[in-house]
C-alpha cells in the first residue's frame, strides 16, 4: 500500500473518530454509546393493483382476524399476505432494518447475537427483528434505553405469521397453499437463498437503491461465494454524515470470527480490489436486491 494511501486512510479515521467522540453525549441519550465504526477502504473485506385487505396479528393473541390471502401476484414465491402493501409499513420496515443494522455495527463484536456470524446472519437477524412489536420488553432485549421514532409495522408482527417464524423461502416457485405447512419456508437461509427465492433484482446501477436494499457478490476464490452488503442510504444514528454507505459482516477471516463494518459509499467505489466495487462492469458484482415484501408493481 502506497504512503499516500496509508496517510489517507489515517485521515479519514481521525476525522470519523473526531466526530464519534463528538457524539458521544447525543448518542448515549438514546443508544446508550453507539458511535459507528465507521471504515475506509482496506482490503480485508472478506471477504392501479387494489390492495389486499390488510390481515392482522396480535403479539398478544396470535389468531388471524380473517383467512389470509393464498395469491402470489408476482410469482416469485412470496405470499401476498407477507407483502407490505402499505408505503408506511414499507418505510417503517425499511428505517428499521437499517437502523438495527446500524446498531449492531456499533456494538463490540463480543456482544453480537451468536447468529450474527457472517454476512447472511446479520441481514436474517435485521429483517425478522424490524417486524417485531418493538414494546418495552422488546426494548430490554435489545438495550435499546429509549424507543426510536418509528413506528411498527402493523400489518403483522414476527413471529405471529401465517408461517410463523419461518419466513424465509427455502424452496423454489410460485406460492402455494401447501406451502405454509410443506416445508417451503423456514427460519434460515444462507445468503445465496436469500437472494435468489426472497429478494428480486432492482439494477447494478447503485444510484437506483434505496435504504435496506441488499448488495450481492459472487466471489468464486472465497469458500463462500455469496457475499451481501447492506444498503444503509443516510445514516439514522449520525445524521451529519452525510454520505450514504453500507454495512456488512466480513464473516470469518482465518482465526477470527470476522466483524462487522461500515464503508462509505465513496470509499466501496474505489477499493482497492477491483472485484467488490459495485459497478455494472465488475462480474463479480451480481446487483442491487429488494426483499419481496417490499415489491411494488412497478
Amino acid at each position: 500500500m502506497s504512503q499516500a494511501r496509508r496517510t489517507s486512510e489515517r485521515g479519514v479515521r481521525a476525522s470519523v473518530a473526531v466526530a464519534a467522540s463528538a457524539l458521544l453525549l447525543t448518542l448515549a441519550l438514546v443508544f446508550g454509546l453507539i458511535a459507528l465504526p465507521l471504515r475506509s477502504h482496506t482490503e480485508t473485506a472478506s471477504s392501479g393493483i387494489p390492495k389486499p385487505d390488510r390481515v392482522h396479528f396480535s403479539a398478544k393473541d396470535p389468531v388471524a382476524t380473517k383467512e389470509p390471502e393464498t395469491t402470489d401476484r408476482f410469482a416469485d414465491g412470496t405470499p401476498d399476505f407477507l407483502r407490505l402493501d402499505d408505503p408506511a409499513d414499507r418505510d417503517a420496515f425499511r428505517r428499521w432494518f437499517t437502523l438495527l443494522t446500524e446498531v449492531k455495527a456499533a456494538q463490540p463484536t463480543e456482544k453480537l447475537p451468536a447468529e450474527i456470524n457472517d454476512c447472511a446472519g446479520l441481514i436474517r437477524f435485521a429483517y425478522r427483528e424490524a417486524l417485531r412489536t418493538h414494546d418495552a420488553d422488546w426494548m430490554a432485549q435489545q438495550s435499546l434505553q429509549i424507543a426510536p421514532a418509528i413506528v411498527s409495522v402493523e400489518k403483522y408482527q414476527y413471529p405471529f405469521t401465517p408461517l410463523g417464524a419461518g419466513l424465509w423461502r427455502v424452496h423454489s416457485g410460485i406460492f402455494q397453499p401447501s406451502d405454509v405447512a410443506g416445508g417451503a419456508f423456514a427460519q434460515f437461509a444462507d445468503a445465496k437463498t436469500l437472494k435468489n427465492l426472497n429478494m428480486h433484482f432492482i439494477s447494478k446501477d447503485l444510484h437506483l437503491a434505496q435504504p435496506g436494499d441488499v448488495l450481492f457478490y459472487r466471489q468464486l476464490q472465497q469458500n463462500s461465494p455469496y457475499h451481501s452488503m447492506i444498503f444503509i442510504g443516510r445514516s439514522q444514528l449520525q445524521p451529519e454524515l452525510t454520505e450514504p454507505l453500507v454495512i456488512y459482516h466480513t464473516g470469518a477471516i482465518g482465526r477470527s470470527k470476522g466483524e462487522i463494518r461500515v464503508l462509505r459509499i465513496s470509499d466501496l467505489m474505489n477499493f482497492p480490489a477491483s472485484r467488490w466495487r459495485p459497478l455494472a462492469g465488475n462480474s463479480n458484482f451480481l446487483g442491487v436486491y429488494r426483499w419481496n415484501i417490499l415489491r411494488e408493481a412497478n
